[in-house]
């Protein structure tokens, strides 16, 4: 599933129990008698959900700075086995001058690779990071409109309770 994916199917189903409450005797409109209970207990497994989502965050981005760490490293293991295998050939001019040309396009590839990997990375976690935050802003108005729902529910239920038969 991708993040957030659970808790949209979470909303839904709250959604889905205001949207199938009865409507009641006295005429509510837009007012619904709900199961309570049950939506508690999917706001319950939502707040579950949430602390997943953000360590599934930060797993991407730790993962983007180990990432960033392996072609540092690789970059200078790149660079170190160039500048010795100069210092190899240093004997003969051109072959020093060619080695150091070498040594700065591996250095230059290694720095463009590294380059490449943080904005690859960088896009990537902002990606699901966006996506992360579009859900949770979904959620809250979510949340928001099934809270007001309950509020007028219980409006409406305590006028019933006050007429006489």
């Amino acid at each position: 599933m991708q993040p957030g994916e659970e808790i949209e199917s979470l909303v839904g189903e709250l959604e889905q129990i205001v949207s199938e409450g009865k409507t009641p005797l006295t005429g509510g409109g837009q007012k619904k008698i709900v199961d309570s209970q049950a939506i508690y207990e999917i706001l319950d497994e939502i707040r579950d959900k949430f602390p997943q989502e953000f360590a599934d965050a930060r797993r991407i981005v730790k993962e983007e700075a180990e990432t960033l760490e392996r072609a540092q490293q690789q970059a200078d293991a790149i660079i170190a086995d160039a500048q010795q295998q100069a210092m190899i050939l240093a004997g003969d001019q051109e072959v020093v001058r060619l080695a150091q040309q070498q040594a700065d396009d591996i250095r230059d590839k290694a720095a463009q690779y590294e380059r490449d990997t943080r904005y690859n990375a960088e896009e990537y976690a902002d990606t699901v990071l966006a996506h992360l935050e579009d859900n949770l802003k979904s959620l809250t108005t979510s949340v928001t409109r099934v809270r007001q729902t309950l509020d007028e529910n219980s409006g409406a239920r305590g006028q019933s309770n006050d007429v006489n038969w």
